[in-house]
């Protein structure tokens, strides 16, 4: 549908923050996400100051029929943040973090990044549990699950949730919790934004730092045997304040890796001890005298640092294609696997990272929100990343030759947020597995018309 230049204008009276079309300064910059294989181009930009902006952009939706897309950080691998001839809401502006400290609570804007809460919070020596990298948005985080250095000790970040604050499809504002729409609760904790339009969010918070243990240590591939073997042993008795991830990759030219394995196969294990730091320095100990590593970072700093410590290797940008499965532990097969097809990584900027989930979320069952997957003990997360168009094949066919190798030591559930543009409704019902239902049922209450569809969609269910 064509929108008129009248319905334009009359929007554009309705809102506070700016709206743009293309040729407008700051057009490019709003629709532009962080992987550079998604390139599409809105009819409208809403950057959104408010609630109210929110609405009036949802009931305009629903009115002239135009596809709605929703962007936070735009930090999604799918690009599901931007929409060819749509109305984008750019929710960038919006990124107030209200901390209340003796309540161990945050209330966070939905155009936040996680640096933004990280910030804030630790000024009280308090964290949320987000994910590994500072400039992913908040709110694709939260609604598809969530998880990071924290997890093993709370669970997904949606378990963390107290509240969400949105506007439904009919254009009002509500607000969701155990309390108040509980059923949307329910299906806002993993359910992606198949529900409405999320404008701010309450965390519950608990004690990390300002300072911890935490770091990188990587060696060179001929040691990965001996490290990750190593490695699994540290991680299946690690308590719940250590959390772990393994990364196996080309060494980047970062200044605290030696010179000379620049470019080469290396292993690195990433360290964050959330716990007394005397605990962390014990655990640390064995990890950096082990055999001969070729760089190490792992030391006492703070939070905030270690949050940030993967920025550079995802930089906006570059070209992104993930594959990626839950896992129900790390068995010597699958390391084998992996080791195997990382021995075969040509671009500099993709890796094979394995990342341990055990702990909080376990001790839940399975239907106590939409995520889910509480049989999961670990995240393989296959990411290629590289810079040229032309390279396009060759490193989507090694991710994709990689994943082939690994699904069989799935638990058959995936995670939402890794998903990529190419992965359709079959990946889906693999990420919410027999929570699909339930959530196609929540969405046919709350926006059967399906509205909010530019996502991993659920589709409304027929059923009365």
């Amino acid at each position: 549908m064509e929108l008129q230049p009248q319905a334009i204008a009359n929007l554009r009276g309705q809102l506070k923050g700016p709206l743009l079309v293309p040729g407008d300064a700051g057009y490019d910059e709003s629709r532009t996400v962080w992987n550079a294989m998604i390139d599409r181009r809105p009819a409208l930009v809403a950057r959104c100051l408010g609630v109210a902006d929110v609405a009036s952009c949802v009931k305009f939706a629903r009115e002239h029929d135009v596809r709605l897309s929703i962007k936070g950080g735009g930090h999604n691998v799918a690009g599901l943040a931007t929409c060819d001839g749509g109305l984008m809401l750019d929710m960038s502006l919006m990124r107030g973090v209200w901390v209340e400290p003796r309540a161990r609570t945050a209330r966070a804007q939905a155009g936040c990044l996680l640096g933004d809460l990280d910030r804030e919070t630790q000024v009280h020596g308090l964290a949320a549990a987000l994910g590994f990298v500072s400039n992913t948005g908040i709110a694709g985080l939260t609604l598809g699950g969530g998880f990071g250095y924290l997890s093993r000790r709370s669970g997904w970040t949606s378990d963390t949730l107290l509240s969400v604050d949105l506007v439904g499809a009919d254009g009002r504002a509500l607000r969701a919790s155990d309390e108040e729409n509980t059923d949307l609760f329910w299906g806002l904790r993993g359910g992606g934004g198949n529900f409405g339009v999320a404008t701010s969010f309450e965390y519950r918070l608990q004690p990390v730092g300002p300072e911890i243990i935490a770091g990188a240590v990587a060696w060179q591939a001929s040691e990965a045997g001996r490290v990750l073997e190593m490695w699994q042993r540290l991680v299946s008795e690690a308590p719940p304040e250590l959390s772990c991830p393994a990364v196996l990759r080309l060494a980047p030219p970062a200044p605290w890796l030696a010179q000379e394995v620049h470019g080469k196969a290396i292993v690195m294990i990433l360290f964050c001890h959330s716990g007394r730091i005397e605990d962390g320095e014990r655990l640390a100990a064995p990890l950096k005298r082990f055999g001969a590593p070729v760089g190490n970072v792992l030391q006492r700093r703070t939070y905030v640092s270690q949050q940030s410590l993967l920025d550079a290797t995802q930089p906006k940008g570059r070209r992104y294609y993930w594959k990626s499965e839950f896992l129900p532990r790390f068995e010597p097969a699958l390391i084998a696997k992996a080791a195997e097809h990382a021995a075969r990584i040509r671009s500099p900027h993709s890796g094979i990272i394995l990342f341990p989930i055990d702990g909080a979320l376990n001790r839940l069952p399975e239907a106590h929100s939409a995520v889910g997957n509480r049989d999961a003990g670990a995240v393989i997360n296959i990411t290629a990343s590289w810079e040229k168009p032309e390279d396009d094949r060759a490193s989507i066919e090694w991710a994709r030759a990689a994943w082939r190798d690994i699904r069989p030591f799935s638990t058959g559930g995936t995670y939402i947020n890794f998903l990529t543009e190419d992965e359709g409704d079959e990946r889906t019902h693999a990420a919410y597995r027999g929570n699909y239902r339930r959530l196609a049922d929540i969405k046919a209450r709350w926006d059967p018309g399906n509205l909010f569809r530019t996502n991993k969609n659920i589709v409304p269910s027929t059923r009365a």
